[in-house]
């Protein structure tokens, strides 16, 4: 059986995944082989995880331990955002923010920085307050934020070793309430850009760049925030409120998504876009996403509209969002506010990747950085110029790595080039 991503677009070369039900079996693992690589939920569209051998910490014990003195929960890497939420909510807590799936692992989110969203907000792996790992000599690392290496070693891109822990920071449980406006004209969103990404604690405007205004703009509000209150009813700046639960992809049924028509419940419940009991599609898709500093958003939007008409035909839809900056070294939202742009292309691998090029190319001068888990054509040398801390890295994945046991064909020619 060959093992594949979830997308489908991606074989990996090794016939089977492992999965050792011990530490020392995986230590054991990693130290007796030459080539290896972590999958977690396989959610990359890109061969980011492929490797000649490839392991999985899921047959691990999850071994919740929550430490209310200090806020913090540490579990498996493994475990899912869906696990983990279940896990919190039933002793009323919650982690600061969620991505559009909460079918992701821990490990692999981290790892690649992935990104809920808000313009308070950073990415997902800005709640780690240590993680445990394994080095490819079979030592077991722990690193907190004490450690000089700590901002290296949390988004990892799988290079420096196999996390078996992350401890990450949690907070009072909370309630959501979210709310879909329809049709926000674009000289709106340009004229009250700010106003629109602060209309709740996570925005999210669905577009495909096409026609007179952005199709759907998702607002997540918490519950209990002494702040102005949503006027629903008057609409977000010539945007209509949605009478009826939808899909970003208009075309959808939204019942796998998240409830909305602003009906509270609780944050595990609106912050992602898609219910964890549900598949949010067949895989018959492929993504790509760049950010750019907050800054050039509206210029950036306004290259990426004059290309509508070769990007129209081929995606499903994209989103707009923001997310905060960060002091991880190779996070894309290293030091800068960041606004997101993520493209849900159909899944045809040739063109995707020709206009993810011509994305790439024509944003260039407000320097996007990719999201490491998706599509993306950028090569070493240029990702070296977008990250200030790219030499550090290079320099602690040879320190971490020095037999190079977790190096693969993405990694040389995405991070480590030639």
């Amino acid at each position: 059986m060959v093992e594949r991503n979830w997308a489908g677009n991606i074989d990996y070369r090794a016939p089977f995944i492992a999965r050792p039900e011990s530490l020392a079996e995986l230590q054991d693992l990693v130290a007796g082989s030459p080539r290896l690589r972590v999958v977690g939920t396989r959610h990359s569209f890109n061969d980011i995880a492929d490797g000649d051998t490839l392991v999985s910490v899921d047959g691990l014990p999850e071994d919740v331990v929550i430490d209310s003195t200090v806020g913090t929960v540490s579990v498996n890497a493994a475990m899912t955002y869906g696990r983990l939420a279940a896990t919190l909510n039933a002793h009323d807590l919650a982690v600061h923010n969620l991505a559009s799936l909460p079918h992701i692992s821990l490990a692999g989110a981290i790892a690649t920085a992935t990104h809920g969203s808000g313009d308070r907000f950073g990415n997902l792996a800005t709640a780690v307050s240590s993680i445990d790992l394994i080095r490819s000599d079979g030592e077991l690392l722990h690193i907190d934020r004490n450690d000089r290496d700590f901002d290296g070693v949390v988004v990892n891109l799988g290079s420096l070793g196999v996390v078996v822990r992350v401890e990450l920071d949690v907070e009072p449980a909370y309630d959501v309430a979210q709310y879909v406006f329809e049709g926000l004209p674009w000289e709106a969103l340009a004229a009250n850009f700010d106003a629109v990404t602060a209309a709740g604690d996570s925005v999210s405007s669905f577009t495909t760049y096409a026609g007179p205004h952005v199709e759907q703009v998702w607002v997540k509000r918490r519950l209990g925030r002494r702040e102005q209150a949503l006027d629903v009813a008057a609409g977000l700046f010539g945007a209509r409120p949605a009478r009826v639960d939808l899909h970003p992809i208009s075309a959808m049924s939204a019942e796998n998504c998240t409830s909305q028509l602003g009906v509270p419940g609780s944050w595990s419940d609106r912050l992602p876009h898609f219910r964890m009991g549900f598949t949010p599609s067949a895989g018959d898709e492929l993504q790509s996403e760049l950010f750019v500093a907050r800054a050039d958003a509206l210029s950036a939007i306004e290259v990426l509209r004059r290309l509508a008409e070769q990007l129209a035909p081929m995606l499903l839809i994209s989103e707009i969002r923001t997310v905060a900056a960060d002091s991880l070294w190779m996070s894309p939202h290293y030091q800068r506010d960041t606004v997101a742009f993520h493209f849900t292309w159909r899944r045809d691998m040739e063109r995707a990747t020709h206009l993810v090029r011509r994305v790439e190319s024509a944003l260039s001068e407000y320097t996007p950085r990719p999201h490491w888990a998706k599509l993306f054509t950028l090569e070493s040398t240029t990702v070296a110029e977008r990250y200030p801390r790219h030499a550090d890295f290079l320099d602690l994945i040879e320190r971490f790595d020095p037999r190079h046991a977790f190096r693969n064909a993405w990694l040389e020619r995405s991070i480590i080039g030639g």
